[in-house]
Formats: C-alpha cells, sequence, structure tokens
C-alpha cells in the first residue's frame, strides 16, 4: 500500500512541477519547434532575405515576401503603412495588445562578406544612381526572426489571449520610417499596443546571447547639414573674395569645443563631421561649402544643448570670418534622426524573468554601451501616451571568432561593413525564443 501511496505522489509531484515550473519539458519543446522551422522554414527564408536587400523606402519585393509569410501564418495583414510598411494582426480573446517590431531595409553596400549566399544585387537608389545593396545590419535577421515568432504564436493560441501585431518597417537607415507609420495613421487602422518590443542582432555580442537592461539602451542621433556661403574669387586673389573651405574649416574644429568645453566629460556625446563638400577647381574659390554631421547625447537635454551650440558656433565663426548677416552659416536639422531609446523599467524586468525562466539565466548577459548608435523605434512608442517598450540585442558572432580576433586573427567586422556578416542559426532561433517567452508572457491567460 504504502509503494501505490508513494508512486501516486511521485505523480503527483511531477505534474506539479510541470504546471508551476516552466522548466525543462516547456523549454525544450519551444526549443525543438524553433530548431525544426529553422531547418525547415526559416534558413531558406532567411538566404533569400539577405540575397534580395532592398534600400530604404524600396522594399517592396521584402514587404511582399513577409506580408505573404505572415497571411501564411494566419495574421490578417495591413500593406503599404508609410510606404512599404505592413502590419500583420493576429486576435485571439480579450486581454492586451502586443506590437513586435522588425525593420526591413538594407544599405548602400558592396558585399564582401564571401559568404555563398551573399548579396549580389543592384538598385536604383532616390536619386538614381545605381548602388549595390546590402543587409550589412542584420535586418534580414530581424524579419527572419519575425516570421519564426508569428510561427510559434500561431501554433500556440491555446496558450495566450489577446491581440498580437507584428510590424516590418522599411527605413530605418533612413530614420524616417517608424515615424512615417505613425504618421499614416497606424495606430488607428490597426489599434493601440499596450506593450512593444523590438530587437537588434549585434555583431559585438556572442552569437545567441540576449542583452538588455531598464532604462537607456541607445543614444540620440541628429543629422545635421550646415551649409557655408562664401564669396568667389580667383586663387591668387583669395582677398578679393571669403573663403568658405577656410571657414568650414574653422567651423569643424569649433565644434568640438561643444563637446570638450560645454558639456562634462563624464557625460557621453560625440559630434561626428561625415561629409565636407565645396569647390571644383585648384585655381577657384568657391561660393559655398557643405558640411553634412552626426550628433549623438544620451539623454535629451544634452541632445538640445549641441543642437543650440552647433547652430550658435557656426553663425559666430561666420561672424568672425567677416560674413555680413545675410550671409552667415545656415544650420539645417535634416531627416533621419531619432531620440534615444529608453527602455521601460518595469516592462524590462518583466520581460527578463520570462526571457530567463525559458531560455536560462546564462542565455542573458549584462547591457553595456559600447558606442552612440542610434535607432528610430521610440517614433512608435514616444506618442501621447507612450508606450511602454522594451528593446534587446540578440547575439550574432560566434565565441569562436572573438577567440580568434584576440589572438591576432581577423577583426570581427561591424555593422555597415561590407565585410559583415552573422551566424544566422544561433542568432534567428535565440531571437525567435527570447521574443515568443516575452510574448507569451505578456500575453498569458489569467
Amino acid at each position: 500500500m504504502f509503494a501505490r501511496i508513494s508512486i501516486a505522489l511521485g505523480v503527483m509531484l511531477a505534474a506539479i512541477l510541470l504546471v508551476t515550473v516552466p522548466g525543462k519539458v516547456q523549454a525544450s519543446e519551444l526549443r525543438d519547434s524553433i530548431a525544426a522551422d529553422y531547418q525547415k522554414t526559416l534558413d531558406p527564408l532567411f538566404k533569400w532575405f539577405h540575397q534580395h536587400p532592398e534600400l530604404s523606402t524600396q522594399e517592396f519585393e521584402t514587404s511582399d515576401r513577409l506580408a505573404a509569410e505572415l497571411e501564411a501564418s494566419g495574421f490578417k495583414v495591413t500593406r503599404k503603412i508609410g510606404g512599404t510598411g505592413l502590419v500583420g494582426v493576429m486576435k485571439n480573446g480579450k486581454g492586451p495588445t502586443l506590437l513586435i517590431r522588425a525593420d526591413m531595409d538594407g544599405l548602400p553596400v558592396l558585399e564582401k562578406s564571401g559568404l555563398p549566399y551573399a548579396s549580389k544585387r543592384r538598385q536604383i537608389n532616390l536619386e538614381g544612381q545605381e548602388d549595390p545593396v546590402m543587409h550589412a545590419c542584420g535586418h534580414d535577421m530581424h524579419i527572419t526572426s519575425l516570421v519564426g515568432v508569428a510561427h510559434q504564436m500561431a501554433a500556440r493560441k491555446n496558450q495566450w489571449q489577446g491581440t498580437l501585431i507584428l510590424l516590418g518597417q522599411p527605413a530605418e537607415e533612413g530614420g524616417d520610417g517608424a515615424a512615417n507609420m505613425v504618421a499614416d495613421h497606424l495606430y488607428d487602422r490597426v489599434g493601440r499596443p499596450d506593450f512593444a518590443l523590438g530587437m537588434h542582432v549585434n555583431s559585438l555580442t556572442p552569437a545567441g546571447k540576449i542583452v538588455f537592461r531598464g532604462g537607456l539602451m541607445f543614444s540620440s542621433v541628429d543629422m545635421i547639414k550646415i551649409i557655408i556661403p562664401g564669396i568667389g574669387a580667383h586663387g591668387a586673389a583669395p582677398h578679393r573674395g571669403k573663403d568658405p573651405i577656410v571657414l568650414g574649416a574653422e567651423i569643424v574644429m569649433a565644434l568640438q569645443t561643444i563637446i570638450t568645453r560645454e558639456i562634462s566629460p563624464l557625460v557621453p556625446a560625440l559630434i561626428t563631421v561625415g561629409s565636407f563638400h565645396s569647390g571644383s577647381a585648384p585655381n577657384i574659390i568657391s561660393d559655398e561649402a557643405v558640411l553634412e554631421l552626426t550628433a549623438r547625447a544620451n539623454s535629451e537635454d544634452v541632445r538640445m544643448l549641441i543642437r543650440d551650440s552647433i547652430k550658435r558656433v557656426a553663425e559666430n565663426m561666420g561672424r568672425v570670418a567677416g560674413m555680413p548677416e545675410d550671409m552667415l552659416p545656415q544650420v539645417v536639422v535634416q531627416p533621419g534622426g531619432a531620440p534615444t531609446t529608453v527602455n521601460d523599467d518595469a516592462l524590462a524586468k518583466r520581460v527578463r524573468i520570462a526571457m530567463e525562466a525559458g531560455m536560462g539565466a546564462d542565455s542573458l548577459l549584462p547591457y553595456v554601451q559600447k558606442d552612440m548608435g542610434g535607432e528610430d523605434f521610440p517614433f512608435l512608442v514616444n506618442v501621447d501616451p507612450p508606450i511602454p517598450s522594451v528593446y534587446f540585442l540578440v547575439g550574432g558572432t560566434p565565441q569562436a571568432d572573438f577567440d580568434a580576433e584576440a589572438k591576432g586573427g581577423p577583426a570581427v567586422p561591424s555593422h555597415h561593413s561590407p565585410l559583415f556578416k552573422i551566424a544566422p542559426e544561433p542568432s534567428v532561433t535565440a531571437g525567435v525564443e527570447a521574443m515568443t517567452w516575452a510574448a507569451l508572457d505578456l500575453l498569458s491567460k489569467h
């Protein structure tokens, strides 16, 4: 009799453990399902996206393919939001609404990764010039993972309730894709989410590892043009004109004092002049120069300070050069900037708990800001009232590549490099798994 009681108690305990711990059985089942889906569907899909990159606002084939994949998974798709943007919606009873975003665009970069499925695509840009095109920032991984999440959530409708919105966003590299979708009445058309999630593959993190934190994730970025008028003259008679190249060079150097003398050395801030164009011949003093730069900050206060200071420095350097008031340098903030990306603290804690419970604590690494990159994801959530959101990174580079680099081997290529590449299987499967655990928690049945 005691043996029977012991057996019965053992069965009961096992059942309790299966229910109360998102443990090995449930986690392994999800992981196995994702692995099988990768081999059958996601691997060829990733390679198709990688071989068919498209420039910002011109993601026509990409958008069509992503829409078809979401529709095949049971999502109702709305296309042409903010240009080539699209949204897939799955309603599954009463409950909260969750938005998951993936960006779609490639870059005008000639791929030199050496991959057997490397892009050979060329595309006419908006200026009418032909560019090589490459997924040099990993957006092919993002949209592939979005499809993987669609598959898992559609297969698990008995495990969640509410509404799931999967968003394919154009023109992240151009910086205006998210803002254009919101301006095109995104939330009026598909509903306003209670939460939003986004992710980005990261070449500086070991493949398959997840990285994020509450609070700041990415810096703000502003694209700024400075138009510098001059007075043309012969190169042999510079005193007869006003040289905009000399004035531009003085502005470039003066801008650096904003960072070094107006902002605390303990506060991250950056001004990078990436383009300086003027003149047509070596013996002619031009009548105009144009500087193009990016300004970055880790807070909106510092962001505004930098903007105001750039305008003050440029205009007053014109006065120093003796330019008349109606010919001072003009500072123009260009489209394509973005505010800081800041994760909601409470939501980040909840998402981390869900990911750790499903994937194991060793799958998540602490976040350390390594550069001042920016993201346009905030335009989707910095609305009135704001939408709580979390943005996380998924490692894309095998640990062996970091080990080889440390021993003097090839450097791990950065994003936007023609050599950029990721290990798709560990990064895609980890991205799908992490996002699915987060989605199942945020849309959990009560």
